[in-house]
């Protein structure tokens, strides 16, 4: 088997990847381990218009459960505070189906795909990674190609398999658990966080509203002796709504990994990084570094040469799209890793009956009189 490129992961990055790179003519083969793309659901499914933008597609109700139009944000004391960002929109998708169905584009496009298929080793022939061995329900084969694209996730195998560091500190990984609830009375047009050491320890608390009377209530923690199962168990206690599904996962929350490229390889998606270190959201950079892979892959390719010192283009080019944004973000969440429950709750007091987006720097400086340990903290912010 041979193909110009094998994509190992088939869920946001591995379809955005395969689908850009079929679309500029390569012949593309989609690896996914799992016998169903889709399933099981790993994510709280929030995402904003940029994903679509990047993609080419518009939102739809087959993958678009409920539209967001604010957030509700509650500190430790219980004191609330909302943020209603101008001209911007998010979404509550449907993960299942949204990325099946951007699977189905990729295929029609072009791209192969082997489902229940796992790989187990990387081809290297004179240092260039030149395809993979899979192992395809119970058979093992080679599988040539010119370059390979990492869209394995946070585990990121192939990356390792590669020589990249793509190792993370066990305090760099929140883990997370959510239920998809019945019977939650929510607004259904804005998310819902809580924060405190007691409901969310180095993380966040969440309810998402998604549709037809369900609701997304989860949490993503951080260096706890409790399990996320215990917090998010203890907070939906007082909820009075029946669990009907339950997902765990975790979320890298660290930044991305130092080299995502190397001679045939890119790296995408949460197997980069690739993910916003304070929401833990990850969907629309995901898209924008897969997106730049496949077209990369193309120009690398066509050029002939797929050396790391053409590939490098890649990682240039997502950093100049997302990396400002991943690196603003880690400068915050390191940032608020120092915020204990007073100062939080402080902040939230000042922010109640105030428009975050039009603050003065003259307020911001007359929070620091209330609470000057938080002074790191609005430095950052203005």
């Amino acid at each position: 088997m041979k193909y110009d490129v094998v994509v190992v992961g088939g869920r946001i990055g591995g379809s955005i990847s395969s689908l850009f790179a079929s679309k500029n003519d390569l012949d593309v083969l989609m690896i996914e381990k799992r016998q169903e793309i889709g399933v099981p659901l790993q994510c709280a499914e929030a995402t904003n218009e940029v994903t679509f933008e990047t993609v080419g597609i518009k939102p739809s109700k087959r993958y678009v459960c409920s539209e967001i139009v604010g957030a509700d944000l509650y500190s430790p004391d219980g004191t609330h505070f909302q943020m209603t960002p101008d001209n911007e929109r998010g979404f509550i998708l449907d993960r299942k189906v949204f990325d099946k169905h951007l699977a189905i584009e990729s295929a029609k496009a072009g791209t192969d795909i082997m489902l229940k298929t796992t790989v187990k080793d990387l081809i290297i022939k004179d240092g260039n990674i030149k395809g993979v061995v899979a192992k395809h329900l119970g058979k093992t084969m080679e599988i040539e190609a010119d370059i390979v694209i990492a869209a394995d996730g946070i585990e990121s195998n192939i990356a390792r398999m590669a020589g990249l560091n793509s190792t993370r500190r066990i305090n760099d990984i929140c883990s997370c658990v959510q239920y998809k609830m019945v019977g939650i009375d929510v607004e259904p047009n804005y998310m819902q966080f809580y924060f405190g050491s007691k409901v969310a320890p180095g993380g966040y608390l969440w309810i998402f509203p998604n549709e037809n009377g369900v609701t997304n209530v989860g949490i993503g923690i951080r260096n706890t002796k409790e399990t996320a199962y215990h917090y998010l168990h203890k907070f939906i206690s007082n909820l009075g709504g029946t669990p009907v599904e339950l997902n765990i996962g975790g979320v890298p929350v660290s930044g991305n990994i130092k080299k995502t490229y190397a001679n045939g390889l890119m790296v995408v998606g949460d197997a980069a990084g690739h993910v916003d270190p304070l929401t833990g959201g990850g969907i629309h950079l995901t898209a924008a570094s897969a997106r730049i892979a496949g077209e990369v892959a193309a120009e690398s390719i066509k050029s002939e040469n797929i050396s790391e010192g053409f590939l490098k283009i890649y990682e240039k080019r997502w950093k100049d799209q997302i990396g400002g944004i991943i690196n603003q973000s880690l400068k915050y969440r390191k940032v608020l890793d120092k915020i204990n429950d007073d100062e939080f709750n402080a902040l939230a007091r000042f922010l109640e009956d105030k428009d975050i987006w039009s603050i003065s720097k003259r307020e911001w400086f007359g929070l620091l009189k209330e609470s000057p340990s938080l002074f790191k903290l609005i430095r950052a912010l203005i």
